[in-house]
């Protein structure tokens, strides 16, 4: 079911399990807002203490977004009619984390592409590394993506000094209108090595919401690059082989 069209506040978990040379996991609490840009237009999210393009206790840029500089809706739009896909024109749900405090990190966003009678047609999965890098993969089928599809797409980013540039994803994504899950498997040339899932129950974004949210993690998106290096000083500290970071891809999108 597409959810309804009004921006979402989700209050979930990240799980992360490594699988060799060590088994390594964990997991911590987190949010992230599904926002509808279509029907959102330009307009901001009607809260005092959530803001559209400018500073506040939780905001969203629009220029953190797209390329930066285009509309957000052209741009994605424009994303996928390159990639030959036209037929994505109803709403687009954009699932990030915002600004907290001015500042964020965001690992991955998804952008999740719905034909006009409301079935999701394609997804694009906005990747970003700690050296300030970035690249998209397209996921699609050829027709409406279901809960019950895998997509695929061949690992071509940096992401981890502990995980070489080959191999592939494995990508499950279940939307509902109050929960919502996105599972990423990494497999390299030997099989299986990673384990990651991002689940949340949706909220609508309001006052209320955004204060119980700040308040419970006020700095949420501060945690997420102290996690990223502390994760990775454990696994140094466990000997797991380190690969150094190639060239980025020349492509900025990618399946």
């Amino acid at each position: 079911m597409q959810p309804e069209a009004t921006p979402q506040l989700c209050f979930g978990q990240v799980r992360h399990l490594r699988l060799r040379p060590v088994r390594h996991g964990f997991r911590y609490r987190t949010y992230f807002v599904r926002l509808p840009l279509r029907t959102l237009g330009g307009r901001d999210f009607g809260c005092r203490l959530f803001a559209r393009n400018r500073r506040n206790l939780l905001s969203f840029y629009d220029s953190d977004y797209g390329d930066g500089r285009q509309p957000l809706l052209q741009w994605i739009d424009g994303l996928l009619a390159a990639e030959g896909v036209r037929d994505a024109d109803g709403e687009v749900w954009l699932q990030t984390m915002p600004r907290v405090l001015g500042y964020a990190f965001n690992p991955v966003s998804f952008w999740f592409c719905h034909r006009a009678d409301g079935a999701l047609r394609a997804i694009v999965a906005d990747v970003h590394n700690t050296f300030g890098e970035r690249h998209c993969y397209l996921l699609e089928t050829g027709g409406a993506i279901s809960a019950a599809d895998e997509l695929a797409a061949r690992k071509i980013f940096h992401v981890s000094p502990f995980c070489d540039v080959q191999g592939g994803y494995r990508f499950r994504f279940y939307c509902g209108s109050q929960r919502s899950m996105a599972r990423i498997d990494y497999d390299d040339e030997l099989g299986p090595l990673l384990e990651t899932s991002l689940s949340g129950r949706a909220v609508a974004l309001d006052n209320r919401s955004t204060a119980r949210a700040f308040c419970a993690y006020p700095l949420m998106t501060f945690g997420v690059m102290f996690r990223i290096h502390w994760q990775a000083l454990r696994l140094w500290l466990r000997r797991v082989p380190f690969f150094r970071k190639p060239e980025p891809p020349q492509q900025k999108v990618s399946r």
